[in-house]
């Protein structure tokens, strides 16, 4: 029986944290036509999303701002994920993407001079985190419909980040581990 229907008000207490096997392990497909379940789950996740970011919400929840979040996050061993932000140019992306795949990327690369934040990780980690600029993904929507789209900077970057989450990595694991702050070498990669 799922508990995540649309009237689940999801809070921290059901966020997975690090540690947990559950984010490292490579998630399974999600069969489609998308089940009811998966559907009410989908929706759940998209109003944490929403809810995180409004101040209201997040007080009255205690709620930490989030702008992606993946099905193993709350314990499900999915290939689906969610995206709830609006970039620097007022473009929205409200998307709840299942069994997403990038089919292309830039040769260059970009990193948040700040690091990457993750709802699983309650501690400052410092670091670059080295994404591709520009990707090409494919992934079915809510309706079942196959979406091909191609997303450059910091959409790109949460994709990947949430991507990462349905494969069993964490963005940490992409920090250079000897020295935080080392980009990659032979590679065109500037700070977003």
């Amino acid at each position: 029986m799922n508990k995540f229907k649309p009237d689940y008000i999801l809070t921290m207490k059901d966020i997975i944290k690090e540690g947990d096997p559950i984010l490292r392990e490579i998630t399974d497909e999600v069969s489609l036509p998308l089940a009811e379940d998966d559907k009410d789950t989908l929706a759940c996740m998209m109003q944490f999303l929403k809810n995180s970011q409004d101040p209201v919400m997040s007080k009255k929840y205690n709620l930490r701002g989030g702008i992606g979040l993946s099905a193993n996050q709350i314990g499900l061993n999915k290939r689906m994920f969610v995206m709830y932000f609006t970039d620097s140019d007022g473009k929205l992306y409200e998307e709840c993407l299942i069994n997403p795949k990038i089919i292309s990327t830039s040769a260059s690369m970009i990193y948040l001079p700040q690091s990457e934040g993750c709802l699983s990780v309650d501690r400052d980690v410092k670091g670059y985190v080295p994404r591709y600029e520009r990707v090409k993904a494919k992934a079915f929507n809510i309706k079942g419909e196959e979406v091909t789209f191609r997303l450059k900077g910091f959409p790109a970057i949460v994709f990947q980040h949430e991507l990462d989450h349905l494969n069993g990595k964490m963005f940490y694991d992409r920090i250079n581990s000897e020295n935080p702050f080392k980009l990659p070498e032979n590679t065109e990669i500037k700070s977003l």
